[in-house]
């Protein structure tokens, strides 16, 4: 301990000051250490001090300053750099915070210790005996919690309440077939069958509970809305599912779509049953051979000259190419030498498809030319990939096609200036590119087979 001697103004009055040396962490804290004690008696001149350092191992209750003045008791102390006067009015010693810790004495330090200290004791501990009060009440309260046994048998009850899709399908099919059904109700029914068959084994099951016959009897309505729902389902139903493909073709689904489409039906209708043909036929040769011999490629061909707007067309020349594209790779796969055992079977099947023979004798090799006519980039790159597919029995007359021929050019210098605009606005050309590739392959096909001819 240092003990200080300072004189005021000559004043007779003495104090002692405790001046701790280092800052403890709050007010409850005791510490043991060096203090510096100040002596106020008189004797001397004004301001003047004598410091003398004393060890003191006694134990002091810690004050924490602030900005206002408070009283000192006796048996405490306050932190090094605390302002300590004597009250000449009251006798009494008094410390608030020295000038340099007022410096950094904020408002926001000002507010939190406002919020502190504005807390009731009283308060607290009401809020303290509500809380023990609440937590009683609730222990003798019943459990909100079940038994298991409970939990088990409500379970059993929802679950009589839950219907498998078979069942729901059963029902569907009971209400469709009722003759109080109304027209919206068949039709709410479609569109949920639709969003069910999409799964195989749903599709299957709804054929051998006889729901074919329900769909196809939609597809004869006279309400244009049940055609082509119906029609909707039995794509979704037949799409890479050849079960249900085997079971529509031996069930006249095929002969059913070609008797709409070749009468006079709306555009939409027309679309879905087209959807459904094209599912029906893919990856099918034993539907694709009686399409062909029920006179498809004849009833497609009336329905592409009679649409003036392409889209029809559109669809039907991708099912072509379809048809003649997954042929071309099953003779491709028959190459292979390391062969499933059903592979035999499918190409002898896909032989008896006479496609490309059916598609020249219609008249297919000046029809599809035509979609190059159209201003949709889509049209045009789906006809220039039948094009090329229909190469091994139309070049003939692709050669002898004139405005084919002129429509190559234009197409060409077209999509050539698409692609040096595209490339000066950093804009992605593959699009264009691509196409621009199927016309050079159409063209190196056609003039390749010209100089061939002229040679003989």
């Amino acid at each position: 301990m240092r003990l200080i001697f300072c004189y005021f103004g000559g004043a007779s009055l003495s104090c002692l000051f405790l001046v701790l040396l280092q800052l403890p962490c709050s007010l409850s804290q005791k510490f043991e250490g060096a203090l510096t004690v100040v002596n106020t008696e008189g004797g001397g001149g004004a301001d003047e001090e004598e410091e003398v350092t004393v060890d003191d191992d006694g134990v002091f209750e810690v004050v924490q300053p602030n900005e206002q003045w408070q009283t000192l008791k006796p048996g405490q102390a306050v932190p090094a750099g605390s302002h300590v006067r004597l009250n000449l009015q009251t006798g009494e010693k008094e410390v608030r915070l020295g000038e340099e810790q007022l410096k950094y004495w904020t408002q926001q330090h000002r507010e939190e210790e406002k919020s502190w200290s504005s807390i009731d004791p009283d308060e607290v501990k009401r809020a303290m005996k509500k809380i023990k009060e609440d937590q009683s009440s609730q222990d003798s309260a019943p459990s909100a919690f079940r038994s298991l046994d409970e939990l088990k048998k409500d379970m059993a009850e929802l679950d009589l309440l839950v219907e498998t899709d078979v069942q729901i399908m059963r029902r569907l099919l009971d209400q469709f077939n009722s003759s109080n059904s109304t027209a919206e109700q068949k039709l709410s029914i479609l569109q949920e069958l639709e969003y069910l068959v999409h799964q195989v084994d749903n599709a299957q099951t709804l054929c051998a509970m006889g729901g074919l016959s329900f769909i196809l009897q939609g597809m004869n309505s006279s309400d244009v809305r049940l055609q082509e729902n119906s029609a909707l389902v039995l794509g979704s139903a037949v799409a890479s599912n050849p079960v249900v493909q085997v079971q529509a073709v031996e069930g006249g689904a095929l002969q059913t779509l070609l008797t709409t489409l070749a009468t006079t039906q709306p555009l939409n209708v027309k679309k879905k049953v087209l959807f459904a043909l094209a599912c029906l036929l893919r990856h099918f040769p034993y539907a694709q051979r009686h399409f062909l011999s029920h006179g498809g490629l004849q009833i497609l061909s009336e329905l592409f000259r009679a649409d003036a707007g392409g889209i029809l067309r559109t669809r039907i020349v991708t099912m072509l190419y379809d048809m003649i594209s997954e042929k071309e790779l099953i003779s491709q796969a028959g190459l292979d030498p390391v062969q499933d055992p059903a592979h035999a079977e499918r190409l002898r099947q896909y032989s008896q498809v006479s496609l490309q023979e059916e598609l020249m004798e219609e008249g297919w090799c000046s029809l599809v030319p035509q979609l190059l006519q159209s201003t949709e980039h889509d049209y045009r790159e789906k006809a220039l990939r039948a094009l090329l597919a229909m190469t091994p029995v139309c070049l003939d007359q692709y050669r002898s096609d004139d405005a084919l021929l002129g429509s190559l050019l234009a197409l060409r210098l077209q999509y050539s200036e698409l692609i040096q605009s595209e490339m000066i606005l950093g804009e992605e050309t593959s699009y264009f590119t691509e196409i621009v590739e199927l016309i050079d392959s159409l063209q190196v096909k056609v003039k390749y087979q010209h100089v061939l001819l002229r040679g003989k």
